[in-house]
């Protein structure tokens, strides 16, 4: 018998797992590309922030995929601490939807519905017409493997009704509710599912195996266990992801916290019973497991957490120090208020811009380093700087572009142009960084040779372009105009040099002295670094461009 219950327990499971997997595919298909740019567009309102988490998450049927993918739009830059933390709240609500679906099994006797949905669903997934109708087909099939998944849980836990040694364990799980959370977050943990835990608890209690007092610190354990999986994709990110995460499970964990008061003095079961009237039966002991899950995120992430985001927000920064060195994605100067005074915002627009292409330099010299010392090391760093150079590129513009659609004099009108070209100047910087990082991975990977000689005389050409950036950087943050007439100069030897280590590996390679691979390494190195130089010429000529008009202004 145990054998039976094991096997249709995991059976059930993974059937509800696969519905649930089916039924958010289907749905995450059928809004496409809308739900990320409905995360994308929201506001620097919290409530707003946290109706769309919870319309997302009640969307996809996954409070883990909203999470996941918020941490993955904080990591790239697209939102900001608050705003994550806003959608985090709001799929702890749309999370519970679940519950309220899998209420129904016990109330109209769902799984009577279930093998003719797999039926339909199958049916319009193979032979519908149209996309929209494979979806949906899609969609239905999903449901219908979720409640024949918990028929099949039922079904598992019906000879355990009269296992003396089970009810013992529940009974002392019910009396000290503290081990209740603790499994509830195992159980969570080990399925990486709150909605599967949940589902497993009503069945239980449907099937009079656990008391409805003794569920409910399971629920709340359930929401500790939940922020794991949000833990877990943030490894690796940046700071701000990280501390996404991290405040997902501060707001579950103090929220479990403080609830434990109530739970402790029976508070919290009354409240239930007294929104839901009535003796607990089998009937509607499931439709009180979803109350009780519901009930506990409202409280939490809209009475308790949505007014104290910002004392969250704070919390979470103190408890999550950002590592040394590591890059910040967001924008550091722009401020929107800012705006309306255009002589400041101009001069935090340069900050910006100074600040993007010191992580573009940045980027270029470990991605030499990487070539000059085949090691792979740096690239992941590479990447993650050119990531970020891209994203204030976006930022950047934005502003810019906000900018100019204000009342600006003449002088900060001119100026706007040679910032936005220097903006795209900058990512282009960024671009053969990446060149560069390929490059070297060919280097690497098949193990090309290169003379000591061939080395230093790409060095010294990378030293030029070096230093032609940093003389950018100070003709456009000091109005320079002897810095940006340096970058001229030394463009001039740079593409000389150009010209004669490419003449000079044609020699070599004619007289049969150099391999012919490490010779297109070579000079596809030597390009990048010259088209890298190009792109910092441009900046120091509209710099130039814009001090001779303000000369000419000033004579005048």
């Amino acid at each position: 018998m145990a054998k039976e219950v094991i096997f249709s327990l995991i059976g059930g499971l993974g059937l509800f797992f696969l519905g649930m997997k089916t039924m958010s595919d289907s749905l995450k298909k059928v809004a496409g590309e809308r739900l990320k740019n409905t995360l994308e567009l929201i506001t620097k309102k919290p409530i707003i922030g946290l109706f769309i988490g919870a319309l997302v998450t009640c969307l996809i049927q996954s409070s883990s995929a909203t999470s996941v993918m918020s941490i993955g739009f904080v990591n790239a830059g697209l939102l900001t601490l608050k705003q994550a933390i806003s959608i985090l709240l709001g799929a702890n609500i749309g999370t519970t939807l679940t519950a309220w679906l899998i209420s129904f099994f016990a109330l109209f006797k769902i799984t009577n519905y279930a093998l003719p949905a797999i039926g339909v669903g199958f049916l319009l997934t193979m032979f519908g017409k149209t996309r929209s109708a494979k979806m949906w087909g899609q969609f239905i099939l999903g449901f219908g493997l979720l409640f024949t998944g918990l028929g099949f849980m039922k079904d598992a836990f019906l000879p355990l009704k009269e296992s003396e040694a089970l009810k013992n364990v529940l009974v002392t799980f019910g009396a000290r509710p503290l081990l209740g959370v603790i499994l509830g977050a195992v159980i969570t943990i080990i399925l990486q599912s709150s909605s599967a835990t949940i589902a497993l608890l009503q069945i239980m209690a449907f099937s009079g195996l656990i008391s409805f007092t003794a569920s409910i610190p399971i629920i709340l354990g359930d929401n500790i266990g939940t922020t794991v999986t949000a833990q877990l994709s943030a490894i690796g990110t940046n700071t701000a992801s990280r501390r996404a995460a991290r405040a997902h499970a501060l707001l579950n964990i103090l929220g479990v916290g403080y609830m434990m008061i109530f739970v402790y003095t029976g508070l919290y079961s009354r409240l239930i019973e007294f929104i839901v009237p009535g003796p607990i039966t089998s009937g509607n002991v499931m439709l009180h497991i979803a109350l009780a899950h519901s009930v506990f995120n409202i409280i939490n992430s809209l009475v308790i957490f949505l007014p104290l985001i910002n004392v969250l927000e704070k919390l979470t920064v103190k408890l999550t120090p950002a590592r040394a060195g590591e890059i910040d994605m967001v924008p550091q100067y722009l401020e929107k208020h800012l705006l309306d005074t255009p002589v400041v915002a101009l001069e935090q627009a340069v900050n910006e811009i100074i600040r993007m292409i010191t992580i573009a330099k940045e980027a270029l010299q470990n991605a030499v380093k990487g070539f000059f010392e085949n090691d792979s090391s740096y690239f992941d760093k590479v990447n993650k700087q050119e990531d970020a150079v891209d994203n204030l590129q976006k930022e950047i513009t934005q502003y810019l572009v906000e900018l100019s659609q204000k009342n600006l004099e003449r002088p900060e009108a001119e100026k706007l142009p040679v910032l936005l070209h220097s903006v795209n100047d900058a990512e282009r910087i960024g671009d053969h960084a990446i060149n560069i990082l390929e490059i070297s991975e060919r280097k690497i990977d098949q193990k090309l040779p290169f003379s000591e000689d061939s080395i230093k005389r790409l060095n010294y050409m990378v030293e030029i372009a070096v230093s032609m950036i940093d003389y950018a950087i100070d003709a456009l943050h000091n109005d320079n105009i002897s810095s940006a007439k340096n970058v001229l100069e030394q463009e001039d030897s740079l593409n000389e040099l150009q010209v004669i280590l490419k003449q000079g590996q044609v020699a070599k390679i004619k007289e049969g002295k150099y391999n012919f691979l490490s010779s297109i390494v070579y000079n596809d190195f030597v390009d990048n670094i010259e088209k890298i130089g190009d792109h910092t010429t441009n900046i120091a000529e509209g710099v130039l461009r814009h001090l001779r008009w303000n000369q000419e202004i000033s004579d005048e």
